[in-house]
């Protein structure tokens, strides 16, 4: 298995589960207090909200570090809430008013079942000890229909490669492995894209929003971004496996034909007599004088 380590990137580990290590809260805001963090989340923030457009009265949960990505939800939605897992830290969210911000176990959301609509996850999944015990309780805590957007480094792209960002620490995903671990935690995924094609450096010209950068590598390497985004709804059922049904051969079969001319053995005959006797067994196309 593999753990992650904050300087040094992966490190090989004989330890039998995955070693989580989540980036402390100081770091993630202060990452997006910088030029480069301010671009990511201007990228990202534009594809949450292309995803979801419209969020009026719906009760929504930011686990992880969602926070620059939940701005504009609270003047649409009924409530709108951030989660931060132990491990990690909180801040205080939103900066003004009230604190909508809590610090939790991860795996042990403090909320009812069926208590919210949506749920963002964003620097989760991928620095989560067990992310299908994470998946499994936002399938709790989720209304009927709810729906969950997940964002995640992606396997294949240079951001999850290079620690100058979050995106490069925890474990990275492929689609095939999201796809799979959405599935056993009973999500069904509804939607792809990917964000972030453009180098994740700290030169300007490269890094910024309207660099052309971000739409060429969108267009001719999609596949290599720094991050995979997949919007997923939950399932109220699961599929059980289909059993083969054996079916079992009759211990007689009644006969149409006299009984001297019957195909039944010795042993079959003797089985069927007590049933001929009882009137179970009567050849109604023959006549009684015909029967032996």
């Amino acid at each position: 298995m593999w753990k992650t380590c904050r300087n040094d990137g992966y490190r090989p580990s004989l330890e039998p589960e995955w070693d989580a290590m989540y980036l402390d809260v100081i770091d993630l805001r202060d990452f997006y207090a910088e030029e480069l963090g301010a671009t990511v989340r201007q990228i990202l923030r534009q594809r949450v909200h292309h995803i979801w457009p419209t969020v009026r009265g719906d009760r929504i949960l930011g686990l992880g570090y969602a926070t620059p990505y939940l701005d504009g939800f609270e003047t649409e939605a009924e409530r709108v809430v951030a989660f931060m897992p132990a491990a990690q830290g909180v801040v205080n969210w939103p900066p003004t008013g009230p604190s909508a911000a809590a610090l939790v176990n991860d795996d042990m959301l403090p909320l009812p079942d069926a208590s919210v609509d949506r749920v963002l996850l964003v620097h989760m999944l991928e620095m989560a000890n067990d992310p299908r015990e994470v998946l499994r309780e936002l399938w709790r805590v989720l209304s009927p229909g709810g729906r969950i957007l997940v964002v995640v480094p992606n396997r294949r792209g240079l951001w999850a490669r290079l620690d100058t960002s979050p995106f490069g620490y925890g474990r990275p995903f492929s689609r095939g492995q999201m796809t799979t671990l959405l599935r056993e935690s009973q999500f069904s995924p509804v939607m792809w894209t990917e964000a972030l094609h453009m180098l994740p450096v700290k030169r300007r010209r490269v890094r910024r929003p309207s660099s052309p950068w971000e739409a060429i590598g969108q267009k001719f390497w999609p596949a290599f971004a720094g991050v995979i985004i997949v919007e997923a709804t939950k399932l109220l059922y699961q599929g059980l496996p289909v059993k083969e049904k054996v079916r079992l051969k009759p211990a007689f079969r009644p006969s149409l034909i006299p009984a001297g001319a019957s195909p039944m053995g010795r042993e079959d005959a003797t089985a069927a007599a007590p049933l001929a006797d009882a009137g179970l067994l009567q050849h109604s196309s023959f006549p009684a004088t015909d029967r032996a």
